[in-house]
């Protein structure tokens, strides 16, 4: 064709064949003007009428290969729809296999309509909408061809946008492996469908498809989760547990862990509500005795005792923190409130989980001697610090007061709060119901803001109607403090519900004269459409058009809660909107926060996504941009998030430095320094922030925090949004929103450990006992070590050198100057002699141990142990299976 085009220099010729009446011209005309298309269709475009018109005559034999040349000519003039009007009307001519440009394009405009025709027809529930059938046949081929060449994969992400459940099945069935096929299309619609109908509609189908050709009940149960079917979830876990075998029952337990794992506490209490309790009556039934037993483990897990219990004895016996909270004491001036404070809440976050709380108790007569609210954040300090300490209830609190704190009310307040934080999401009626009495029973607005936030917490996600009532009887006495706490709680209590309390909130929010109040009442109704994506855009575009300020700003967190994790461009487009057109600073910096949830799910993303606002002229924004990766990014290293984070740490701004060292610190959360260096340099990036006396405060404050984030849980803790199965986790989102509150008031700096997971291997028998077990890390310990021990600050005083005459050191010097030069080289020989050993390129691990998310993928399990996961997962609590025991069978 080459050779054929270099000597012809114009298609004038062909184009006036056209005009010809004899068939056998034009056919020769069309034939080499579409050979000819890509070189000469500036001149074709002159002729397109009178092609067009040979289209049209019905009389004409060549009719589709006219309609192909001018599809060729619009595609050439960017005239895309005409061009595939024109290319559904060549009928076979138009090769779907073949491999050039303009096929690529028309076909992916192709797909495009037909996705859109069939979205409006599927959203308008008009199953008697005709489509184009040529449209529909040029798609049905593309879909064919991607099956017949086993690109699969294709075929699974164009159905699923097509909505065509049959080639879906088809692909599916006919994939060579069809667990993980079925796997990547639970995956694709967890990732990019939109909206949250269609999703679960696919979710559905995809269900019933495990179930008929891949009964994988691990899988099953968490697309059941997603469409909140407690009731199916339900139905396989007895199932399970009623078999005979051994194995049915593990792989209940695992089920039942990864659904704890979820963090929706309000599900999991609806799927036990549904299984059946056991029949004891008439005694001698060992099925029914062995389902009891099995019952009664399944209900501590769903419950969530074992695995806190779990993660609590594995944070206090691996807490490696040392002199690093005490280092900083004695290098900060104690009389500065707000370093005084950041201490206090770096301490809790750092020993978050760990019950050490020695550093409180040995230095209660300084913190009697601390301002009233540092007493508050300090007994909510323990609450964090003890969570997960459920038996003692509030004794281990009262331990404070015990030792000689004043019983005040800030301290009996921050009781109340570190109550919540300690017995988060539990549901103990004794708890609630102590501090509803806290409620009605004092008048002290210090004590019902403690009593209410640790409520709201108690019974997080809970939706009941009688503690809201308490609660709005609290914001109805119109008190700043307690009002805005109330506000909070209220949200917090009906977490995700998308209940019609919020216009009731929104409601007195346009009432009530306090900011304080206003500001709570917006984060709590935000937090009430928790995951619902466009059954809240009617509450988000009111907020978001409000006058007020501080509603526009709770709109932002609407948009972050309720499109959390889903990667939703249009969510993304209102918030860059917002992110540089709004007159409020607050509400442009919170529109760049939110930013990190809706991308969380893809962290890669979101550096270069506020790329440009990290450099933003307005301080707000960059302060945005650095959290919002942090967010984003947390725990996973991510280079290019440390990368933009950097110069941020050196802002001229001090909120700015604030907000980068606190981000950072959440990015290399369980980052070794041999697995990236930055690590290292950070580490006395912050050690320089606290020890220099002129730095701002507002930079050291950052710089005590990031110091407790980095090692928080006693090094032991990452912050995960997302479970192993890709599930949100919606106490950690939760908790991170509220943490960015801190910007107006320092308590809610605390929620930020409800973010915190365990980075551990935790293997279980069926007795729910850890036994001896090994596995492999397959890399070098030292990426993945512990940092280095902190050397304390020592007070011994420093011995001055004695002045020595130039003369005299000569004198002395001169006689043994070559025994000095043989020693040295002796020194020399005896370094180069001594080699030092390569270090091992594995390391094997004993159960329990601690694995961080980047050491994931260096797990393997040994081939000839004893146990076997019953669920292959690097992390987290898993089943092990006893191969040594024979009988399978429970009886």
């Amino acid at each position: 064709m080459a050779a054929a085009a270099a000597m012809v220099s114009s298609a004038g010729a062909l184009l006036a064949m056209l005009n010809e009446s004899h068939p056998a011209l034009k056919l020769h005309a069309l034939s080499n003007l579409n050979a000819f298309v890509d070189l000469f269709w500036p001149e074709i475009s002159y002729s397109v009428p009178i092609i067009q018109s040979l289209y049209e005559d019905e009389k004409f034999d060549q009719r589709q290969l006219a309609a192909l040349l001018v599809s060729k000519v619009f595609y050439y003039l960017c005239e895309l729809n005409d061009s595939l009007s024109y290319a559904l009307g060549a009928g076979p001519l138009f090769d779907v296999s073949q491999d050039s440009d303009f096929v690529r394009t028309i076909l992916a405009k192709a797909i495009d309509e037909y996705a859109s025709l069939r979205t409006k027809a599927a959203e308008a529930n008009d199953e008697s909408t005709v489509l184009d059938s040529r449209l529909e046949a040029v798609v049905e081929r593309m879909l064919d061809k991607c099956i017949t060449d086993g690109k699969y994969k294709q075929a699974i992400g164009m159905a699923i946008e097509c909505r065509r459940w049959d080639i879906l099945q088809a692909a599916i069935i006919r994939s060579d492996d069809i667990q993980s096929t079925i796997n990547y299309c639970m995956d694709v619609s967890r990732s990019f469908l939109n909206p949250r109908e269609y999703r679960h509609e696919v979710l559905r189908f995809l269900v019933k498809m495990y179930e008929q050709l891949s009964p994988d009940y691990s899988s099953i149960c968490q697309c059941l989760m997603m469409l909140d079917d407690s009731e199916g979830i339900a139905k396989i876990l007895e199932k399970l547990l009623r078999s005979e075998y051994v194995d049915h029952a593990l792989l209940a337990f695992q089920i039942a862990f990864d659904l704890v794992e979820n963090e929706n506490r309000a599900f999991l209490l609806k799927v036990m509500s549904q299984l059946s309790t056991p029949k004891l009556q008439p005694s001698g039934n060992i099925h029914e005795e062995v389902y009891a037993e099995e019952f009664t483990k399944m209900r501590r897990i769903l419950f969530g005792e074992v695995s806190m219990q779990l993660s609590m004895q594995f944070l206090a016996t691996n807490d490696k923190l040392d002199f690093i909270i005490k280092k900083i004491e004695q290098s900060v001036d104690m009389t500065n409130s707000v370093c005084h404070n950041a201490i206090i809440y770096s301490n809790a976050i750092m020993h978050a989980g760990t019950t050490a709380n020695e550093y409180i108790m040995e230095n209660l007569e300084l913190l009697n001697r601390a301002s009233n609210w540092a007493k508050f954040s300090a007994m909510a300090g323990l609450g964090v610090i003890h969570r997960g300490h459920q038996l003692q209830n509030k004794s281990v609190l009262d331990i404070y007061m015990r030792h000689g704190a004043s019983d005040g009310p800030y301290t009996a307040g921050g009781q109340r709060f570190g109550l919540g934080l300690m017995h988060l999401n539990n549901n103990e009626e004794d708890i609630k119901t102590f501090l509803r009495g806290s409620l009605s029973s004092s008048s002290v607005e210090v004590i019902q803001h403690g009593a209410c936030l640790g409520l709201g917490l108690a019974a997080l996600g809970n939706a009941d109607n009688d503690i809201f009532e308490d609660l709005k009887n609290v914001l109805y006495t119109d008190s700043a403090l307690a009002g805005e706490a109330a506000g909070i709680s209220m949200g917090l209590l009906m977490a995700g519900t998308a209940s019609e309390r919020a216009v009731e909130m929104l409601d007195y929010a346009h009432k009530t004269q306090h900011e304080k109040i206003v500001r709570g009442l917006a984060l709590g109704v935000a937090l009430t459409v928790y995951g619902r994506e466009e059954e809240a855009d009617t509450l988000i575009e009111q907020m978001t058009r409000d006058q007020d300020p501080i509603l526009r700003y709770g709109g932002m967190y609407a948009i972050a809660l309720a499109y959390r994790g889903t990667l939703n461009s249009k969510a993304i487009r209102k918030l860059l909107h917002f992110a540089v057109s709004d007159v409020s600073n607050d509400v442009r910096r919170t529109a760049v926060i939110a930013l990190g949830f809706v991308l969380y799910s893809d962290p890669e993303q979101t550096p270069r996504m506020v790329s440009l606002l990290s450099k933003s002229y307005n301080p707000h924004v960059r302060y945005g941009a650095a959290l919002a990766v942090g967010i984003s990014c947390a725990g996973s290293g991510l280079s290019e998030a440390i990368s933009l984070l950097e110069p941020l740490t050196s802002d001229d701004v001090g909120f700015v430095r604030q907000g980068a060292l606190i981000a950072m610190s959440m990015v290399m959360l369980q980052i070794s320094e041999v697995s990236d260096s930055r690590v290292g340099a950070f580490r006395r990036q912050l050690e320089e922030i606290i020890l220099d006396e002129w730095e701002e405060t507002m930079s050291k404050m950052g710089a005590i925090l990031a110091t407790g984030i980095i090692d928080a849980g006693g090094r032991n803790v990452t912050i995960k949004l997302m479970s192993k199965t890709k599930y949100d986790r919606m106490t950690a989102v939760i908790g991170l929103a509220v943490f960015t509150q801190y910007w107006y008031w320092h308590p809610l700096l605390h929620f930020i450990s409800l973010a915190f997971s365990t980075t551990a291997f935790i293997g279980l028998d069926y007795e729910l006992n850890m036994p001896r077990f090994q596995f492999l890390s397959h890399a070098e310990p030292s990426l993945f070590e512990y940092p280095k021990p902190t050397v304390p600050i020592t007070t011994t005083p420093v011995k001055l050198p004695t002045a020595i005459l130039s003369t005299s050191s000569r004198r002395r010097v001169r006689p043994g100057k070559k025994e000095n030069e043989k020693a040295d080289s002796m020194q020399v020989d005896s370094s180069t002699e001594k080699k030092s050993e390569p270090e091992p390129s594995f390391e094997i691990l004993d159960n329990p141990a601690r694995v961080v998310p980047t050491q994931e993928i260096y797990i393997k399990f040994l081939p000839l142990s004893r146990y076997v996961p019953v669920k292959s997962a690097p992390s987290g609590i898993v089943i092990l299976k006893d191969l040594e025991i024979e009988e399978y069978y429970i009886i």
